[in-house]
């Protein structure tokens, strides 16, 4: 078996159908040319591939910076090519997902659950996304190709943990990148917004910068939110235990010992005691935390906020999707609500236009122009629009704490990048280490 294992030809077999495998996978058979190069490494072996490696002579001792520099180079090729097809590294930076994902959490994202995207810009340095620190981005436009997505285990499921590109992230302020570029635009103007914060970042799809949410609505679907409870085609989203909202919790005059807060998980920077109440005017907690809360020998009463129109501050129309007065929707009563699927077909008006203006002119790349009361589409007048790809909806568990598609709308198809699976380390920014390391979520599977 030994001597099967060494035997070149033996080595050349395996690596060779390996690759084979990858680019019947990758749909792209130009790439079976590089079987000459398999085939060269194992056999004739006329060329120096790996041509940084030094060949030395009997008795010479290694360089040991050489040496180094073929493990570096070996590992940056072997780690980008899993992270362009397998799994990718991510950490949640809000607590938008908490109880279910916390911040802090550092997840394993598998990109084989829905099917790895094939790199648009694929000349990047390697373990940066799209930037590097000064600021400057970490990528090439050299080279641009068409979005396609390889085959997959699975699509996305309704009620899915997912990571995607950001849909408002196509253009990035320098002064404040983790900032909705459009929601500065509504509210201040895209001058004094471009004059303050600029100047300007324009990043393809796979450059977004990657959030991870709940998929509570697919293609297809229809979505409704009412006094806090999602509905998807009239029937009420399963309550999952993560999920939380705001409550307001009167007391006796103390506050609640900080201690049973910790032990329950709840975020220390997301409440404060008011003594004017006395109590919490808005504390997020679960449905069996806000039990637990109610049961407390100095709580008068717990009740779960719930937003009416008009939205309460900071909230307005100009920032709840799809931004127009004459959609009264609060982030607790939303929709009913359309999620586009491909090759749906939906008429179109002025009522509605705000629904479908991004998706027609941004993520489908058409010309959309709005003349003496006519919607034209392409140079056409248009009364009804054909989506070209599916469209998702996205929702944090932590529902009154999550910037999501209540505040930027449809999630597409072509952003979605892959799924949770594992949370390798977690640590929690508030404690000091090592009590800071929660050591309970620490590999387990999401």
């Amino acid at each position: 078996m030994k001597e099967i294992l060494h035997n070149r030809w033996f080595k050349f077999g395996f690596w060779a159908v390996l690759y084979t495998a990858w680019v019947i996978w990758l749909g792209n058979f130009w790439w079976l040319f590089g079987l000459i190069v398999v085939f060269d490494l194992y056999i004739t072996k006329k060329l120096k591939w790996a041509f940084w490696r030094k060949t030395y002579k009997e008795g010479e001792k290694p360089n040991v910076l050489l040496e180094w520099l073929d493990a570096v180079i070996y590992a940056v090729i072997v780690v980008t090519f899993i992270n362009m097809f397998f799994i990718q590294s991510f950490v949640i930076p809000t607590s938008s997902m908490e109880k279910t994902l916390m911040t802090g959490d550092y997840l394993f994202v598998g990109k084989l659950a829905y099917g790895p995207k094939v790199a648009e810009r694929p000349l990047s340095i390697p373990f940066v996304h799209n930037a590097l620190p000064n600021g400057s981005k970490s990528y090439s436009d050299l080279i641009k190709i068409d979005y396609r997505r390889l085959a997959g285990f699975s699509e996305v499921k309704r009620d899915d943990n997912v990571v995607f590109g950001f849909p408002h992230g196509d253009t990035v302020l320098r002064k404040c990148p983790t900032d909705d570029y459009y929601t500065h635009v509504r509210l201040n103007g895209r001058e004094y917004t471009e004059k303050m914060y600029g100047p300007l970042t324009v990043r393809p799809v796979d450059k977004k910068d990657n959030y991870v949410k709940r998929c509570v609505a697919i293609a297809g679907d229809t979505l409704q939110i009412k006094d806090g409870q999602v509905y998807v085609n009239g029937v009420p989203q399963e309550s999952y235990p993560g999920i939380q909202n705001t409550y307001t919790v009167v007391t006796n005059g103390t506050s609640i010992n900080s201690k049973l807060l910790d032990d329950m998980d709840v975020n220390p920077n997301e409440y404060w005691f008011d003594a004017a109440l006395p109590g919490y005017r808005s504390i997020p907690l679960n449905k069996v935390n806000a039990e637990k809360v109610s049961k407390l020998g100095n709580v008068v009463s717990v009740e779960q906020n719930i937003d009416s129109f008009p939205p309460d501050y900071p909230d307005s129309y100009l920032l709840i999707f799809p931004f127009s007065r004459d959609f009264q929707w609060t982030r607790d009563n939303y929709g009913p609500l359309y999620i586009p699927a491909k090759d749906a077909t939906v008429e179109i008006n002025l009522t509605n236009l705000p629904l479908y203006r991004r998706i027609i002119s941004v993520y489908e790349k058409n010309t959309l122009e709005v003349k003496d009361g006519k919607i034209f589409i392409n140079g056409e007048v248009a009364e009804s629009y054909t989506f070209q790809q599916d469209y998702y909806f996205m929702m944090g568990d932590n529902r009154h704490n999550s910037l999501d598609s209540r505040y930027w709308g449809f999630v597409p198809e072509d952003h979605i990048v892959g799924k949770p699976r594992v949370i390798w380390f977690s640590s929690d920014k508030n404690k000091p280490f090592p009590r800071n390391i929660r050591w309970n979520r620490l590999f387990k599977f999401v």
